[in-house]
C-alpha cells in the first residue's frame, strides 16, 4: 500500500472512530451499529483463500446435545492442547473465553452442563479469518483497519492474558499458516557479503513446537524451545516475541537470541522481512516487545543448534502439610532453601529445567524437578546435582516424616528431543481456569538469603521455579535486542496462581485475584529492581511498562508508533496499552 494511501486510510479512521462510537476514537465491534454489514463480510470472504470462521465457544455442542459424538470429542479433548489449539474459539485457559460485566455476572459456556447456566458467547472473537497465505493476512488486516474493528490476532490461544480473544472481536487465525524450510546455510536478507550462512529453520505462522522439533532432530539439530504437554504452544507467535524461555536456555539462550530473521505484515498491509540488516529497528523491538503489538507475524527463523547429548535430572518428594501453607514445613522449607542457594552454580554450569511445588492428594504438597544438562558426561552431571540430592535425602531422613523423598536420579538421553518425547506428557495443563503471578529472580537475590527466598515464595498453595536464565542468558548484551534487560540478571523465572472451578462466582474469583496478588507483591518485594516475563506473568502489573520491558519501553513505543500507525495491534499490558481503556476499546489520550 502506498503511503499516502495509508495515510488517507489513517485520517478515515479517526473520523470513524469519531462519528460512529460513544468515545472520541473506539474500536468497532460486533455489539455496535459500525460492525460490518454480511455484504461487507462477504466482499472479504471473495479477497482470501479460506472461508470465514464464524467463532463458537469450545463446549458449544454439548448444549446442543450433551450425548452427541461432537460433545464426546469436546469431553475428551478439553485437556489436550493440541485440540484446544485446532478450535478457533478455544483459549488454552478457559477463563479467558468468559466475560465479566461490571454487575459481576460472568458470561460463559461451561462445559458442564449440569450447571445449568446457558451457554454464551462470553469473550470469544466473533467471526475472522483462517489464514493460509501472507495475502490472507493482508486482506484481513487491510478489511480490520478500513472498518476500524476490534482486532486480535490468534494462533494457539496459549495466553495468560486473554490477548488472543476479545468480546465482540474480529479474529486473525494463523493456526494453519505451516510452512517448514530446513536451512543448512541460511542467509538474512540483505546480508552483506561477509556474512556467513549458518544451520537454521523458517517456520510459518502457526506451526507449534511439536512440529518444530520434529523437523529439526530429522535434520540431525537441536533448537532451543518451549517446553508444554504435547508440544502445543506455537514457535512462531507469542512465544518467541514475548521473549521464549526454555529448560535450553542457560546453554543457549533465550528464543529471542536465536532469532535471525521475522516476516511480519503491518497495519498498512505492507508484508516486511525484518532482521540484522533490514529494519533493524523493527527486528530489535520484536524480540521481546510482545506479540499482538507491531504487526502479525508470518513466518520466523530460528538458529539451530548441533545435536548433543543430554543428562536428565528427576526428583521427587512429599511434604505433608497438615491443613497449613507449605511454609511451616521446615524440612521442606530447608530442602527447598538448598536448592534456590544452588540455583547461580547449576545454571551457570547449563542446567535448565522445571520445579514444581505443587498441591497434591491428602492435603499434601508435591515437590519436583526434571532439568537437563546439555553435552556433559553423566559423572560431570552428577557431580553438580549429587550435592543437592544427597542434602535433600538427609533432611528427609531426620523429619519424622513430614518430607519424604522418593526419587533422586540422573538418566542420559540421546538428545533433547529424546528428552522431551520421554519426559512430557502428550497433553494436561490447559483446559482450566487459572491467573499467574510470576517474577524473574535475579542470582543476587539467590545467594543473599535462599532461606528467606524459599519461605516467601512457599508462603502459598504452590509455586514454580524454573531455571531458564543464567548461564548463556546472562551473557547477552542486555541492549541487543528489546526484551526485558531484567532477564540478563535473572537466574529463575518463579510462578504462583490461582485457579478456581467452573461457575464460580465473580466475588469467589476476586478473592483468589486477591491472594494472588499478595502473594505476587512478595515476590517483587525479593528483588524490586528485577522484572516479570511478559507471556506468564499478573494481569494486574502495577507498573507494567517497568515489569515487561523495563528501560526499553520508551525506544519499543516509539518503534511502535512507526510501524503501527494505526495503532491496531493493541493487547492487555502490551506497549501501549495504558493509552486505552481496560476493554482496549476506546482511546484515552
Amino acid at each position: 500500500m502506498a503511503r499516502t494511501a495509508w495515510l488517507s486510510l489513517l485520517g478515515l479512521l479517526y473520523v470513524a472512530g469519531s462519528c460512529r462510537a460513544d468515545a472520541p476514537f473506539c474500536r468497532c465491534t460486533s455489539e455496535d451499529a459500525c460492525w460490518p454489514s454480511a455484504a461487507e463480510f462477504d466482499t472479504l470472504a471473495q479477497q482470501v483463500s479460506q472461508p470465514l470462521i464464524q467463532l463458537m465457544p469450545p463446549a458449544q455442542p454439548c448444549y446442543i446435545d450433551a450425548n452427541s459424538s461432537d460433545c464426546t470429542a469436546v469431553e475428551n479433548g478439553w485437556t489436550d492442547g493440541v485440540w484446544r489449539s485446532d478450535q478457533p474459539g478455544a483459549m488454552q485457559s478457559t477463563n479467558f473465553e468468559t466475560f465479566t460485566f461490571p454487575n459481576g455476572t460472568i458470561d460463559a459456556c461451561y462445559l458442564n452442563v449440569s450447571l445449568n447456566v446457558p451457554c454464551h458467547q462470553g469473550s470469544v472473537s466473533v467471526i475472522g479469518v483462517n489464514a493460509s497465505t501472507v495475502s490472507d493476512v493482508q486482506a484481513a488486516v487491510t478489511f480490520a483497519a478500513q472498518h476500524n474493528l476490534s482486532l486480535v490476532v490468534k494462533n494457539t490461544g496459549h495466553d495468560y492474558f486473554g490477548r488472543s480473544d476479545r468480546r465482540g472481536s474480529f479474529v486473525i487465525w494463523t493456526h494453519h499458516m505451516k510452512n517448514i524450510t530446513v536451512h543448512t546455510s541460511f542467509l538474512p536478507a540483505g546480508a552483506p557479503d561477509n556474512v556467513t550462512g549458518e544451520h537454521a529453520i523458517t517456520i510459518g505462522a502457526g506451526v507449534q513446537w511439536h512440529e518444530t522439533y520434529a523437523a529439526v532432530n530429522a535434520s540431525g539439530r537441536s533448537i532451543v524451545g518451549g517446553v508444554a504437554a504435547g508440544g502445543s504452544v506455537g514457535s512462531a507467535g507469542g512465544w518467541p516475541l514475548g521473549g521464549g524461555h526454555s529448560a535450553l536456555s542457560p546453554t543457549f539462550g533465550l528464543g529471542v537470541d536465536n532469532v535471525l530473521e521475522i516476516e511480519l505484515v503491518t497495519s498498512t498491509g505492507e508484508h516486511l522481512t525484518v532482521n540484522a540488516y533490514q529494519h533493524p529497528d523493527l527486528f530489535w523491538a520484536l524480540r521481546g516487545g510482545g506479540g499482538g503489538t507491531f504487526g502479525i507475524v508470518t513466518a520466523l527463523t530460528y538458529r539451530t543448534h548441533p545435536l548433543v547429548p543430554i543428562i536428565g535430572a528427576f526428583f521427587n518428594a512429599t511434604a505433608t502439610l497438615n491443613g497449613t501453607t507449605p511454609a511451616a514445613n521446615a524440612p521442606l522449607v530447608q530442602a527447598f532453601a538448598e536448592l534456590v542457594r544452588l540455583t547461580p552454580n547449576l545454571t551457570d554450569t547449563h542446567w535448565g529445567g522445571y520445579t514444581m511445588l505443587d498441591p497434591a492428594a491428602d492435603d499434601n504438597l508435591s515437590f519436583s524437578f526434571v532439568y537437563v544438562l546439555p553435552n556433559a558426561s553423566w559423572a560431570a552431571a552428577n557431580a553438580t546435582i549429587d550435592p543437592f540430592f544427597d542434602f535433600a535425602r538427609a533432611v528427609a531422613a531426620n523429619s519424622s516424616g513430614a518430607l519424604v523423598v522418593t526419587e533422586t536420579s540422573t538418566q542420559p538421553f540421546a538428545s533433547f528431543f529424546d528428552w522431551y518425547t520421554r519426559v512430557i506428557p502428550p497433553t494436561g495443563g490447559v483446559g482450566t481456569n487459572i491467573e499467574l503471578g510470576t517474577w524473574l529472580l535475579p542470582r543476587d537475590t539467590l545467594e543473599a538469603d535462599p532461606a528467606h527466598t524459599a519461605a516467601v515464595l512457599l508462603d502459598g498453595p504452590g509455586v514454580e521455579y524454573y531455571l531458564v536464565a543464567g548461564g548463556v542468558v546472562s551473557e547477552v548484551d542486555p541492549d541487543v535486542a528489546g526484551i526485558n534487560p531484567a532477564w540478563r540478571k535473572a537466574n529463575v523465572h518463579v510462578i504462583t496462581g490461582a485457579l478456581w472451578d467452573e461457575g464460580a462466582t465473580s466475588e469467589f474469583i476476586d478473592a483468589q485475584r486477591q491472594d494472588l496478588a499478595r502473594r505476587t507483591a512478595n515476590m517483587r518485594a525479593l528483588a524490586p529492581e528485577s522484572g516479570a516475563y511478559f507471556n506468564e506473568a499478573s494481569l494486574f502489573e502495577p507498573n507494567f511498562q517497568q515489569a515487561f520491558f523495563g528501560s526499553h519501553y520508551d525506544a519499543l513505543k516509539a518503534i511502535k508508533q512507526v510501524y503501527d500507525p494505526l495503532d491496531l495491534f493493541v493487547v492487555t499490558e502490551g506497549v501501549g496499552s495504558e493509552d486505552w481503556d481496560k476493554a482496549l476499546k476506546c482511546r484515552l489520550t
